[in-house]
């Protein structure tokens, strides 16, 4: 018994969009961009994660890059498993690469039952032995400690990359739930046309992200205004590069209905509480967790659109994955909270 315990690798993997985590022994080992840089000729893997974020929008007709994930489930499965063997093998270099492999893989909680099915498969292909799924905003209430036992209601709201997940929970389950496919990726491109349409500037992916973190807004008014960016980018009039300067009140009129939309969300969501857990909210607040809730002023202007507290976790970015660690390990326990191949 206990050679088989020396033999035995436990991961809990935060699949998303945007970014993967994986908990190995309580800790996260590791924090990588969902991306994936291949060969074109022979199709083989050139690098995961930071190594191909650093090549996206700047490879040649020989090497691509693909994002595996959209809308937080799996759209080329072939380029997910490759980039999942890879972040695997990046803790098999620290660390030896070990036979029994368990692993517990959160997902939106719109995902289809094809979809879910999809996961289990590429888990498979990367030797997985015992595999397991959980629900996004089930891990995101687990990693910021809430006691999802508890006969007792709490929203959270989950912003990714690819989707916003809006769950009420109580008693291991979720009692209502709102999936959309507006998030952080959507905010992006919203980033990326106001630039196109306003300075007639066309930039990428990356400069738009550096565009969120540096001077993204929920609104037009904020206490402590970041300082105006400078941004890069192609002139659509010329074709010559040129710089432009962007304000936060910029940014937050590019993403005004992007988030308007998560605000209706929000709204149906509350619509189909039953009372005794709309007590509970109230009495609780609201629980914004994901890259998402790192907006600026995103949790006030959630506040004043619901009447109700809002509080960002702790870790945002790694709610997800905590709690999927805390899943993993107790399988046990929050057995209720995962789904096994044979549910599906």
């Amino acid at each position: 018994m206990r050679l088989f315990s020396l033999f035995k690798q436990e991961l809990a993997i935060d699949l998303g969009t945007a970014n993967t985590l994986i908990i190995q022994d309580g800790e996260v080992v590791v924090d990588e961009p969902s991306i994936v840089a291949l060969d074109n000729r022979t199709g083989e893997t050139i690098a995961v994660g930071r190594r191909a974020m650093q090549m996206h929008e700047r490879t040649h007709k020989d090497i691509r890059t693909v994002r595996p994930l959209k809308d937080g489930v799996i759209a080329d499965f072939q380029a997910a498993e490759s980039m999942i063997e890879g972040m695997i093998r990046m803790i098999s270099t620290r660390r030896r690469l070990l036979s029994h492999l368990k692993m517990v893989v959160c997902i939106p909680s719109g995902i289809t039952e094809v979809e879910k099915r999809a996961v289990f498969d590429s888990a498979d292909h990367v030797d997985s032995k015992e595999t397991y799924l959980i629900y996004e905003p089930m891990a995101a209430a687990l990693g910021i400690g809430l006691n999802v036992e508890d006969p007792e209601g709490n929203m959270i709201i989950d912003i990714g990359g690819g989707t916003t997940e809006i769950a009420v929970i109580a008693l291991s389950g979720i009692v209502g739930d709102q999936s959309i496919r507006i998030a952080g990726d959507e905010f992006s491109y919203d980033i990326m046309e106001y630039m196109k349409r306003q300075h007639n500037l066309l930039i990428g992916e990356r400069t738009a992200e550096q565009i969120k973190i540096h001077v993204g807004s929920a609104t037009h008014e904020l206490e402590d205004p970041p300082e105006d960016y400078p941004v890069n980018g192609r002139d659509l009039m010329t074709g010559i590069p040129k710089q432009v300067k962007i304000s936060y009140s910029e940014v937050a009129h590019a993403l005004d209905k992007s988030i308007a939309k998560i605000e209706d969300a929000i709204l149906h969501a509350l619509e189909d509480t039953p009372p005794e857990l709309s007590s509970d909210i109230f009495k609780n607040g609201l629980y914004l967790t994901g890259g998402g809730a790192l907006l600026r002023a995103l949790d006030k202007r959630i506040s004043q659109k619901t009447k109700l507290m809002v509080h960002i976790a702790d870790d945002p970015l790694r709610a997800v994955v905590k709690g999927t660690g805390k899943a993993l390990a107790d399988v046990d326990r929050y057995r209720p909270l995962l789904i096994d191949r044979r549910s599906v």
